[in-house]
């Protein structure tokens, strides 16, 4: 469609009140994900879902007989992928085996020919535990790229350290060109692939080393070093311009991450580049010559984009315009040339669709819905963002989400603390939020402090107060809801995953009386565990100095020791294969509230995914997960 027929399909009706969706709905998992243009624009890769499972297809823009190819990834993650030209991709693979009687995470990148005929998975006999680091991609249309990648898992042998190789992705070839250096992980390289600089880190020690070069030819020199333990940082660059001796940092003396120019000769930040006030930058979007900057994304109250380019600002301006108020366009990625693109229109209260836009002809057809039953014309409930004061007089912001056609007043309220906990809710679409507020729930997404995204001094805020301050934060939220009308005091139940899961257990094992019931899933019971668990990971060390920043006292703030505490009815779930937080964090704290003689089916409940993981990749399990946590609010805290 033109972009003047997609501003009329910008007056999308809200979904009437009467209409009941199936859970169903909400638990598809969406049909397209991040999906990434060819450079000639013809092609596009991307992860997709069907029949509730995942694949990663290639198709080609217009038909023909090689238009579709769909290769399915078993036992794999898909982790990202990108093209290196127009007739070579490569995937960063995720899987896990056994090594020494241990379950490991193992990495590798596959190259992947446009038409799925033809797949090397790059140093297949030689890369150790992680080998997926693409450093490079080359820029003139050849199938190099440049990989760093461990050969040994012992720390005590030099392959233990990455080396970097530059591959044939056609072939599978490798030729070293950097050979592995003690206590470095991370490499990085400029537009040119020349291996520039090095991050070493010494777990031992706590301190960080910057070796840098100024071309290919000499050799590396540290020009800086941190110590960890005193809070000491480096910077290091985002992007190495045309200038060996300049580059693109960001930094955050100012209070939040901006962008800055860097001398990388004296090491001196320069002059600003962007800022979001009150915000932390998000990533940037290099030009096509990968020297300059394109644009830089941030999220404010929703995402949002800056772009430098003015052949991309002007498009952004148009898109923006032709979509209207109450929902964003996204250009997701670009061809070389920046004609053709992929533009996503959505908004926090639709999933929304993927277009194909040709500036060329100004033609946008439309590429694939990310939901099959939530279409452009349907929107669910609506979504705003709220500021409050926590007791100690901190502003705070969380998403609202109100349940569509009902009054917001005395409404039964979810709260829902997001995982990590260094990440952050906004308004975009959300799966959990908009299922409870179709099911009549008003839904409040705090971002307590500790959270990211809005600023050294209130991330720093949450250090020491896991399962304390930040949980005071949470609670101070519905006594906002409440004093607003919008939430009835005697009808909350509080719903996380992960960290959120964590502050479901602890609202349920400390304020009990707050709350009609709790649901955590994949929620860590247990610090201490937590910890040993991540001690087989390297700096593990510098790991266990962070986490016992945020929690001094593992034993005072792990619900897991304090099972008879529990006053509120709990529902646990877990997905066995979770690699992030292991199973037994949930397992085990059903087992104690067991031992404190909690009933199982009414005091709590216990349900284990056995093919699950930490992110809902499988429809099955979302779909579980939903109908169980659907039963347990009607049971519990009927809307």
């Amino acid at each position: 469609m033109a972009l003047a027929q997609l501003c009329l399909s910008a007056s999308a009706q809200t979904a009437p009140a009467s209409k009941e969706w199936p859970i169903e709905a909400f638990a598809e998992l969406p049909a397209m994900v991040e999906p990434q243009l060819s450079p000639d624009g013809m092609r596009v890769a991307a992860r997709v879902a069907r029949n509730g499972e995942l694949l990663l297809l290639i198709a080609a823009i217009a038909d023909g007989p090689d238009r579709l190819h769909a290769l399915p990834l078993g036992e794999h993650d898909l982790n990202w992928w990108r093209w290196v030209n127009d007739d070579w991709l490569i995937a960063g693979i995720g899987s896990e085996a056994n090594v020494q009687g241990m379950p490991w995470s193992i990495s590798r990148v596959a190259s992947i020919k446009r038409d799925g005929s033809k797949i090397n998975m790059l140093a297949k006999n030689v890369a150790a535990q992680n080998g997926d680091d693409v450093i490079w991609v080359a820029q003139d249309g050849s199938p190099r790229i440049l990989l760093a990648y461990q050969t040994s898992i012992y720390s005590n042998a030099a392959g233990f350290w990455p080396q970097v190789d530059e591959v044939d992705v056609s072939t599978g070839k490798l030729r070293t060109v950097v050979q592995p250096r003690q206590n470095v992980m991370s490499w990085y390289a400029d537009a040119a692939g020349m291996v520039r600089m090095g991050v070493g880190y010494d777990d031992a020690t706590r301190t960080s080393k910057l070796l840098y070069r100024a071309d290919g030819r000499s050799g590396f020199r540290m020009i800086d070093r941190a110590d960890r333990r005193r809070d000491e940082s480096m910077v290091v660059p985002l992007l190495f311009t045309a200038d060996p001796a300049k580059a693109i940092a960001s930094d955050d003396h100012e209070g939040t991450d901006a962008l800055y120019e860097y001398d990388l000769s004296r090491l001196e930040l320069g002059r600003k580049i962007f800022a979001a006030p009150g915000f932390d930058i998000d990533r940037i979007e290099r030009d096509t010559a990968g020297t300059g900057l394109a644009g830089v994304r941030y999220t404010a109250d929703g995402p949002g984009v800056h772009w430098f380019d003015e052949g991309l600002a002007k498009v952004q301006a148009d898109i923006d315009k032709a979509v209207g108020a109450g929902r964003r366009a996204r250009i997701v990625s670009t061809s070389r040339d920046q004609q053709r693109m992929i533009v996503h229109v959505g908004g926090a209260d639709q999933p929304g669709t993927y277009y194909y836009y040709d500036t060329a002809v100004g033609a946008m057809s439309m590429l694939a819905k990310i939901s099959d039953k939530f279409g452009p014309k349907v929107h669910l409930s609506p979504v705003r963002t709220i500021r409050y004061k926590a007791r100690d007089g901190l502003e705070i912001a969380a998403v609202l989400t109100l349940p569509a056609g009902r009054d917001a007043k005395d409404l039964p309220l979810i709260l829902m603390p997001h995982g990590g906990p260094f990440a952050r809710d906004s308004e975009e679409w959300d799966w959990w939020a908009q299922f409870l507020a179709h099911r009549g729930y008003a839904v409040l997404q705090p971002n307590y402090r500790g959270s990211s995204g809005y600023g050294t001094a209130f991330a720093e805020k949450g250090e020491g107060q896991w399962g304390l301050a930040m949980q005071d934060d949470l609670n101070d939220a519905v006594d906002w809801a409440v004093k607003e009308g919008i939430a009835d005091a005697k009808r909350v139940c509080i719903v996380g995953a992960s960290y959120g899961g964590y502050a479901a257990m602890r609202g349920a094992q400390r304020d009990g009386a707050r709350y009609r019931c709790a649901v955590s899933y994949a929620g860590v019971s247990d610090l201490s565990a937590m910890m040993r668990y991540d001690s087989r990971f390297l700096n593990h060390g510098g790991r266990k100095d962070w986490l016992k920043e945020q929690a001094p006292d593992f034993a005072a703030v792990s619900p897991i020791h304090f099972a008879a505490q529990f006053s509120t009815p709990i529902l646990l779930m877990h997905g066995r294969k979770d690699r992030r937080v292991q199973v037994n964090q949930s397992r085990e704290m059903a087992e104690k509230l067991k031992a404190a003689g909690k009933v199982a089916g009414r005091d709590y409940i216990y349900v284990e995914q056995p093919l699950a993981d930490h992110f809902f990749s499988r429809q099955a399990d979302r779909l579980e997960f939903l109908q169980r946590l659907d039963a347990f609010l009607k049971e519990h805290n009927p809307a």
